[in-house]
């Protein structure tokens, strides 16, 4: 048996909505995808039923890339018995890992499958990653809040793997830690309900009712984008390297995993490092990150925090003017007509091609590209473009139609052996894992009149491999003489070849077995609020197991709200607006309200010197 990931190796997880989704990632070469089940994960709008789950784990392991299971709610207790015999069902299957929050699950009867601890654990101290460790979880998601230097010191304290998200949509709290979607309609983000009100208008004013924005998405995160920042995390000791998007159609999957491949396939040569999986990737197409999905980007402060009066834009972690995508910037407005303006710059668009810009108001309006002369452009509708404006393509034509065909093909290297036997003609095959198969060749020996057409018949005819996994660049040939094989003989003897192997393959495949640790280690925390997400029995057994002496139970049994704590936020209002008194202050900056669409209000504190946000629930 060999481990999730040794250090040396590194893991690029892609998201899978379905299995398309999967398909195309694992095409692009992602080393293992994830996935949710019918029920019980985070994003309740992509579950998948049992026998998609298996088409998913086979094809991805083909390819020696895993494939983890999301089951990353909290539980009730009626729930708990229908979980346990889906994850039998998932060992049985060959998933290589559970992602999981509820520790209710840790009470039941298990098999040795590999669990991994949910972001939605907020997995933000050593303490609480070595625990997790000592009760036998092979990984842990870190906290999206951690710094480098934060991820480097739990590394250098723990042997546990890590993953951090690199990519994708933010929750403006720390993951697990939010409350306020419950509190507002009984939707709870920590049962794969959220009904995402960070992504709503909301006015900010001071305790005195005096305004200080109004009608704004203010807490609605960009999308995080640490592409520059792969290496360094490489070396504060992060293994897995996670695509958030489980809601995303195929382009988006397609785009991100291709670009960050290419990305993390340069550092792993120039570090001496390697891939997770196995085989090699063709692209059809150069990866833009900014032509799918995307707020704008964020490194949301991993390089640490900064309390300066004012931020420079290229800082800012929020997109308070929209939640929707902007896509890619394309020009300034240099002059308008009736039916068409025109744009500065060189950047091109074409007919079909989604555009946007934002208004007088600053809202958010969108069109249509119908058609294109030079420079002028000429759209569905003028609405209310003006001189001076900026123009974005939210979704390029052109792009995406190369994204919906073979975008990336992933093939398996392999070598071929035609050896000579007394008895006849043996074809061998070697693939790039060290996996061997033989098979004879059917009909015996028969010397070519045509030496060197003969040659390179059968050069020509086993490198052709078709729609297999495989590709064969290097036949060798180890005969005393040049043999006469017929296309048909090549044929067979190769079609049996790949049978063979990838029966090997699958019977050799690296994957892990592990059993969770029934000890008392104690848990960092000897009392647990409703924040510690505790729902059903025997997650109140498991923690009562390890030294915990009170606990309140989670939100979700029916607690009232109210007055209560229902988001901790790494990011700032008063630093996003300018309105930070700076390091130079010696107390937390002034509370101020929240007020949504709907009237309803929220107190906002400050942690000020760490920045963050505790925002409460006021009615």
């Amino acid at each position: 048996m060999s481990p999730l990931n040794t250090r040396d190796k590194i893991e690029l997880l892609a998201p899978a909505k379905d299995v398309p989704a999967a398909r195309a990632a694992i095409q692009c070469g992602a080393d293992a995808v994830y996935i949710g089940a019918v029920r019980f994960s985070a994003r309740e709008a992509a579950g998948n039923t049992i026998s998609a789950i298996q088409q998913v784990t086979d094809y991805a392991h083909q390819y020696y890339a895993k494939v983890y299971v999301a089951l990353n709610i909290l539980l009730f207790d009626s729930e708990l018995s229908l979980v346990e015999k889906m994850i039998h069902q998932f060992c049985r299957m060959g998933v290589d890992g559970l992602i999981i929050q509820d520790v209710g699950l840790l009470e039941l009867d298990l098999p040795p499958i590999p669990l991994i601890a949910s972001t939605q654990m907020h997995n933000n101290t050593i303490e609480k990653v070595k625990f997790w460790q000592d009760v036998g979880f092979s990984r842990v998601i870190l906290a999206r809040e951690l710094s480098l230097e934060q991820i480097r010191q739990i590394h250098s304290q723990t042997s546990i793997e890590l993953e951090c998200f690199i990519h994708g949509a933010l929750c403006v709290s720390a993951s697990g830690q939010c409350y306020m979607s419950y509190a507002l309609g009984g939707r709870s983000g920590n049962r794969g309900q959220c009904a995402q009100p960070c992504r709503r208008l909301y006015s900010l004013k001071d305790s005195l009712d005096k305004p200080i924005v109004k009608n704004r998405y203010l807490l609605s995160l960009k999308d995080m984008n640490r592409s520059e920042y792969l290496e360094e995390l490489i070396d504060a000791g992060i293994s897995s390297f996670k695509i958030e998007g489980r809601l995303k159609d195929v382009p988006y999957v397609v785009n991100t995993v291709s670009f960050y491949r290419q990305r993390l396939d340069s550092i792993l040569a120039k570090k001496n490092l390697q891939r997770s999986s196995s085989g090699s990737m063709h692209f059809n197409f150069q990866p833009v990150l900014e032509k799918t999905f995307n707020r704008g980007f964020t490194d949301y402060g991993l390089t640490g925090c900064t309390s300066d009066m004012v931020q420079q834009a290229h800082h800012r972690m929020a997109s308070i003017d929209t939640p929707k995508s902007i896509g890619e910037f394309i020009g300034e407005v240099k002059d308008v007509k009736k039916s068409c303006f025109t744009l500065d710059g060189d950047r091109e668009l074409h007919n079909a091609d989604g555009i946007c810009f934002f208004d007088q108001q600053n809202n958010l309006c969108g069109t249509v590209v119908n058609g294109v002369e030079g420079r002028k452009i000429y759209p569905q509708k003028m609405l209310n473009i003006r001189k001076g404006q900026k123009i974005y393509r939210n979704y390029d034509h052109q792009f995406c139609r190369k994204l919906s065909g073979r975008a990336a093909q992933r093939k398996i290297r392999l070598t071929m052996f035609l050896q000579e036997t007394p008895r006849g003609l043996v074809l061998s095959g070697i693939d790039e894992d060290g996996n061997q198969a033989d098979v004879e060749i059917a009909g015996g020996k028969k010397q070519a009149l045509k030496k060197e057409a003969a040659h390179q018949m059968v050069l020509i005819h086993l490198t052709k491999l078709g729609n297999t996994i495989f590709e064969c660049s290097n036949v060798q040939t180890q005969t005393q003489d040049v043999y006469f094989l017929a296309v048909s003989q090549l044929n067979t003897a190769k079609r049996e070849l790949v049978r063979r192997l990838l029966q090997i393959r699958q019977d050799n495949r690296p994957h892990l077995s592990k059993d969770i640790l029934k000890n008392n280690v104690p848990y960092p925390e000897q009392n647990l609020s409703y924040m510690g997400n505790v729902l059903n029995k025997k997650a109140k057994a498991f923690y009562r197991r390890h030294e915990v002496q009170t606990i309140e139970p989670a939100a979700e049994s029916g607690l009232d709200m109210s007055g209560r704590l229902v988001m901790t936020t790494k990011y700032c209002l008063r630093k996003e607006l300018g309105l930070c008194p700076g390091v130079a202050s010696k107390s937390p900056a002034e509370p101020l309200i929240l007020q949504d669409e709907d009237g309803l209000e929220y107190q906002v504190q400050f942690r000020c010197g760490c920045c963050g946000m505790d925002i409460f629930f006021q009615r």
